[in-house]
């Protein structure tokens, strides 16, 4: 009998280390969240999916990470020349009551600028989401440099002027 226990304890502990990590709180849970680095000193980007498990708007207003000089809330706007630009979102992400908001490759997304790490495929780092209500989350974000992209994605160009370019190394969808 004991020894069905301690089976039964290290099948559970397995399928645990094996779920895919998420963080949350009892309003905002964070899954598949994953980085991708263009180089030391160069930069890079998080990407998670944001769940709002109450019955009241939310906002993503900030983010920090200690691998990064300068860490902000991007997205990407179309220039009109088939370029998008990636620009600061000061005022953050909404997160709707009950609903979803993505922040994937060819949209909205964390930036991460000055990199103060080689981040290198399988390593993690922690990056600390605020939320106006939720409050703080923190979270161990994996590099996964070799992920592909989602299906439509677009070149992008970084518009600072900085070099920061994160493309998903997909063309112009049609």
């Amino acid at each position: 009998m004991i020894a069905f226990r301690t089976l039964l304890a290290a099948a559970a502990a397995t399928l645990t280390l094996a779920l895919p990590l998420a963080a949350q709180t009892d309003s905002i849970t964070v899954d598949d969240a994953y980085a991708r680095a263009a180089g030391m000193g160069k930069s890079g980007a998080v990407f998670f999916m944001l769940h709002n498990m109450t019955d009241a708007d939310d906002r993503l207003i900030d983010a920090r990470a200690d691998v990064a000089k300068k860490v902000e809330l991007h997205t990407h706007k179309d220039m009109g020349d088939g370029v998008m630009k990636m620009m600061h979102v000061p005022e953050g992400f909404a997160v709707p009551a009950g609903g979803m908001h993505a922040l994937a490759r060819g949209g909205d997304h964390v930036m991460l600028m000055g990199l103060t790490a080689d981040l290198k495929n399988g390593d993690q780092f922690p990056l600390t989401l605020v939320f106006e209500k939720a409050g703080e989350i923190t979270l161990d974000v994996t590099v996964d440099n070799d992920r592909q992209g989602e299906p439509g994605g677009m070149m992008m160009q970084h518009g600072h002027g900085t070099g920061h370019g994160m493309g998903n190394g997909m063309a112009p969808s049609n």
